[in-house]
């Protein structure tokens, strides 16, 4: 029996059947995560209140980062993270990917390069085989694809499917990317589409056209990897990927960490080919919801950005895209590094200095 013939034996299984909300939408809201962890960080190794944080972790709780990142020598820190997530497709394999990706996507928001990874896996007892097979293939794909290799990891049974990855990397550890890096004069740019949670959940409601939702699945798959190395090639400081927490959202940590404000051009920013007008037909994930609660305080909007511009810009994005913001000076040559290296970019904002009294915040022009 060939190998088309065994495939098409196997039952078909539909994912998004087994969860009512998939991928980094699945995310707690930022702000009730902040009040959670509130404290934690100055919390030292030993576990006991008041004792001072080791030296060497260069990032951790406080302020947070991608990744938590520590010194082991003068030219060497190693990075640790870890996602997971429900299903937000169907097909097994491309779930792995997606999942995978995502992971791998908190070392490159770092600077680093990957160097091993864990599965973390909650599946049914009664899932089939072949497709829990297909979800740890594909996702030991996309970690060799990314440098390194899945090495082990850990499983549970849960009635709701959940797979991610707890990821090491390393890099130097005065070439990290940061959130705080951002400087005032600083150009932003996005390096993948924004409307991932928007597709996701409008093709739950058949408001999605099948090929839309293929475009965002092919873009969750891709790596980081290539946009971090060209950012690192010329000295980029200040960045971090936009995930659950939508551009917003993840636009106000880099804020907040680097003491500015970031503006957005509302026309500026990509959109996968029919989020827009998943938006404009009321659709919207509670993730979103999340978002805006979050953002609400420090966000200002211009008269006259369109709704739907507003709701992308809030958006969870699933595996989406690094956002980094690049000194004037080097603009040019890292546009043209990331065009030698087929990473699509776009120009969606600038970095501005605070006024005397201001806050750190973010705006939508």
């Amino acid at each position: 029996m060939s190998a088309p013939e065994i495939a098409a034996d196997l039952p078909t299984i539909r994912l998004t059947e087994m969860t009512e909300c998939g991928g980094c939408a699945a995310k707690l809201g930022a702000d009730l995560l902040a009040e959670a962890l509130a404290g934690l960080g100055a919390v030292g190794a030993g576990g006991a209140e008041g004792v001072a944080a080791d030296a060497n972790l260069i990032a951790g709780l406080e302020p947070p980062d991608d990744a938590a990142a520590y010194r082991l020598s003068d030219d060497l820190a190693v990075i640790g993270t870890l996602d997971f997530f429900p299903p937000l497709v169907d097909d097994p394999a491309a779930y792995g990917e997606i999942a995978a990706a995502n992971a791998l996507s908190d070392v490159f928001a770092m600077g680093g390069r990957v160097l091993f990874a864990l599965s973390i896996a909650a599946f049914p007892e009664d899932f089939p085989t072949h497709a829990l097979r297909a979800v740890f293939e594909a996702a030991a794909g996309k970690v060799r694809e990314a440098g390194g290799m899945l090495a082990g990891g850990h499983t549970i049974r849960d009635t709701e499917p959940k797979y991610g990855l707890a990821v090491i990397g390393a890099a130097h550890p005065d070439k990290l990317f940061r959130k705080g890096g951002a400087k005032p004069g600083d150009v932003l740019l996005l390096t993948k589409r924004l409307g991932t949670g928007l597709l996701v959940s409008g093709s739950r409601s058949g408001k999605v056209a099948p090929a839309d939702l293929d475009a965002a699945i092919t873009q969750m798959r891709g790596l980081n990897r290539a946009a971090a190395e060209a950012l690192g090639r010329h000295g980029t400081s200040g960045a971090t990927d936009v995930t659950g927490f939508g551009l917003l959202g993840h636009g106000l940590e880099m804020a907040r960490a680097s003491g500015a404000r970031l503006v957005f051009d509302a026309d500026a920013l990509p959109a996968l080919g029919g989020a827009l007008d998943t938006a404009r037909a009321g659709v919207e994930t509670g993730g979103a919801a999340h978002n805006r609660r979050f953002t609400a305080p420090a966000l200002a909007v211009a008269h006259g950005v369109a709704r739907e511009r507003i709701t992308l810009a809030h958006d969870p994005q699933t595996s989406g895209g690094l956002l980094a913001a690049i000194d004037p000076a080097k603009l040019e040559a890292v546009e043209a590094d990331f065009a030698r290296s087929g990473v699509p970019f776009w120009r969606v904002g600038v970095v501005e200095a605070l006024g005397e009294g201001e806050l750190p915040g973010v705006a939508l022009h």
